[in-house]
């Protein structure tokens, strides 16, 4: 039997709730939740149409792209969007407050750095109460919005830079740059080797576990 072609994110959301109206809509999202360091990072994007032929492929849910395929598509759509916004929550704050309530506040730090604001907005998953503009949340967005696709992807590019360019390099030896903060072998390695540096989610089980040994 053969496989099932996993279809692209289109323009027909965002068309149906524009409803023939010249609507602004933003598509939000984020990443970095599940990591055990660094920030959680939100972006949004307000696209001026459906993504041209050309550019398709390249505006998906960002986990379905390669490294050099979401830095192809992040230099073209930050050009192209009519406005987009990065928000970010640090480690503290994920301490602190949790990480859903982080990963909400980083949301709104990227809806509130759109210039101009939009009049609606698609979010992945995700309700925003502390927000006044309308809002539709959808599970999976990122791969049914091109909105919230162009989201996901200025949002892991600008991490993943973050946790590459600045973070490895202020906290050598976790390896940073290679695995982003998520858990993986290495990184585990490094925790026990080295203890937690001031980007660690200390709230999280593997962190405090490490920690509390």
């Amino acid at each position: 039997m053969p496989k099932a072609t996993r279809t692209l994110p289109d323009f027909s959301i965002e068309s149906e709730i524009s409803n023939g109206n010249q609507l602004s809509v933003a598509g939000v999202d984020e990443v970095g939740r599940g990591t055990l360091a660094g920030p959680v990072v939100a972006a949004a994007a307000v696209l001026p149409g459906s993504v041209p032929f050309e550019y398709a492929g390249l505006v998906n849910d960002s986990k379905m792209l390669s490294a050099a395929q979401r830095q192809r598509s992040f230099d073209w759509l930050i050009t192209w969007c009519v406005t987009y916004g990065v928000g970010a929550s640090t480690a503290d704050e994920i301490d602190s407050m949790g990480i859903v309530p982080a990963t909400k506040l980083a949301m709104s730090r990227a809806i509130a750095a759109l210039d101009p604001q939009p009049e609606h907005l698609i979010i992945d998953a995700v309700e925003l109460s502390s927000v006044s503009i309308p809002q539709t949340a959808i599970i999976r967005a990122d791969s049914r919005s091109q909105s919230v696709a162009a989201a996901s992807i200025i949002a892991k590019v600008t991490r993943d830079k973050l946790m590459a360019d600045v973070f490895d390099t202020e906290y050598p030896g976790y390896g940073f740059a290679a695995h982003k903060g998520y858990g993986t072998a290495i990184h585990m390695s490094a925790l026990k080797e080295l203890g937690a540096s001031p980007i660690h989610r200390r709230s999280f089980k593997p962190v405090r576990d490490v920690l509390d040994h």
